[in-house]
């Protein structure tokens, strides 16, 4: 459903699905926050060295007059979300873009529970994507996925202050007591009289498995090393294994040079099997991310048969690949994923954005999904319980997340059943990002064994401030 502006600024709470329960925007305010990376993070092809974080704060009110603020933040991933431009181009727009849709969502005046504004409201993001594209003059458009990233901080905030408004934890207020409508409004009648009590868990599991990830350009040992940091910090894969205790290891991987990338999955195995046995632990698994960089599913066809017979004990504990050829699934049909799948779930991540990306990834044989904060608590939800109705595999990653960000991420790695894993960069490549984080969630922030700890994530809200 399209809405006018004036009908979108004073749709009725019937057709909005505003429930009892619902809270009225008052205020949304953003902020900007710049890190250099302590290392560079090689994915995709390109080197990142630096992180530009978007802070949201939103003040909402109840139709009591009870009022509650929000915060969440995430970092403007540009170089993931919109390749396609230089780097200094592609964050001014969405520094523009973030204005736009605080404006929009200042502007939304209804009661309303946040699943429903961002549902309402999305539509509306994306014109406004359109808008700054035209107004800057991008060569590119900005891309969906781009607005989900820019947009994401603005709808955990709101989640954030419903939650604190009720004083429960967000995942809490998400179901049948606090949603008007069933998830057949939001996704399909599959969903028809379903709400997402069970497919969100109440309360956080104890612990999270933590991967690490290991970028295209990271040194594996002492003899990789060109440039030394000296800050206190691992700088090697085989010191970071005994220092957090690692039990999971993310490889990016280049898509571009089959040689290499079998090459390097079985060095990362060599390295990782040496200092796993100096700590006598065997359990350790890995996943394979291509961002995308495949040319074709031959090629990861291809590097799946050369690694089983060059390092099969490598290939033995993959748990999962991901997104291995182009975002676009739609324009590349013939890139089907059901022989790859047949040996390890084929997840997309850099493709989700929204059910139709789904749905057309499991008729192209995808088997799992990756859910992320940066592309929205509202979606992350739906996302979680279409994974669940369809029978995917979930994981859950981050965009190199750290603070508020990393805390949102491991609530929804806490909080979807069959998901309990969670990639958590930040503490690798912007550590200065996450300080004073560490004395509120020590068991998320400082890891001795492998596993991220989850205590304090079911207070109010998202626990993001």
């Amino acid at each position: 459903m399209k809405l006018t502006r004036g009908e979108f600024l004073l749709a009725p709470a019937l057709l909005l699905g505003a429930a009892p329960t619902g809270a009225r925007i008052e205020d949304v305010s953003l902020s900007f926050e710049d890190f250099r990376y302590r290392a560079p993070y090689k994915f995709g092809g390109r080197e990142v060295d630096r992180v530009t974080l978007l802070n949201v704060r939103c003040r909402i009110v109840s139709r009591a007059g009870k009022s509650a603020t929000g915060f969440a933040a995430m970092p403007l991933g540009n170089v993931w979300s919109f390749p396609d431009l230089p780097y200094d181009t592609t964050l001014a727009a969405m520094k523009t873009l973030a204005g736009k849709l605080a404006a929009l969502t200042r502007d939304f005046r209804e009661f309303s529970h946040p699943l429903d504004v961002n549902f309402a409201i999305e539509p509306e993001y994306l014109k406004a994507a359109a808008d700054t594209s035209r107004q800057l003059n991008l060569a590119v458009p900005i891309p969906k996925l781009c607005t989900l990233v820019t947009a994401s901080p603005i709808d955990a905030s709101l989640h954030d202050a419903f939650g604190r408004l009720h004083n429960r934890n967000s995942f809490e207020v998400c179901g049948r007591d606090f949603v008007k409508y069933d998830l057949a409004h939001y996704l399909n009648n599959d969903f028809r009289g379903e709400y997402l009590d069970p497919y969100i868990a109440p309360a956080a599991i104890p612990r999270i498995r933590m991967y690490h990830s290991c970028g295209a350009s990271d040194p594996l040992t002492a003899a990789d090393v060109r440039q030394p940091i000296h800050d206190g910090l691992p700088e090697t894969l085989e010191a970071w294994i005994p220092y957090n205790g690692l039990t999971a290891i993310k490889i990016k991987l280049n898509g571009d040079d089959l040689a290499w990338d079998v090459d390097r999955v079985a060095a990362i195995d060599r390295v990782t099997t040496l200092a796993q046995q100096r700590r006598n632990f065997d359990a350790w698994i890995y996943s394979l991310d291509f961002n995308e960089r495949c040319p074709s599913v031959a090629y990861l066809l291809d590097f799946e048969r050369r690694l089983r017979t060059t390092a099969p004990s490598a290939f033995a504990r993959v748990q999962y690949i991901e997104q291995p050829t182009a975002r676009d699934l739609a324009a590349h049909r013939n890139n089907t994923m059901f022989a790859a799948a047949k040996l390890r779930p084929i997840v997309i991540d850099e493709s989700l954005t929204g059910l139709d990306a789904l749905l057309l990834a499991r008729e192209m044989g995808y088997t799992g999904v990756a859910l992320k904060a940066c592309k929205g608590q509202s979606q992350t939800l739906l996302m979680a319980a279409a994974a669940q109705k369809y029978s995917m595999f979930r994981c859950v990653q981050d965009l190199t997340c750290p603070g508020a960000a990393l805390v949102h991420s491991a609530g929804i790695s806490a909080h979807v059943p069959g998901a309990g894993t969670l990639e958590a960069n930040a503490r690798e490549y912007v550590p200065a990002a996450n300080r004073g984080w560490d004395k509120r969630f020590p068991g998320i922030f400082n890891v001795g064994d492998g596993y991220m700890y989850t205590d304090g994530l079911d207070g109010p809200g998202l626990c993001t401030h």
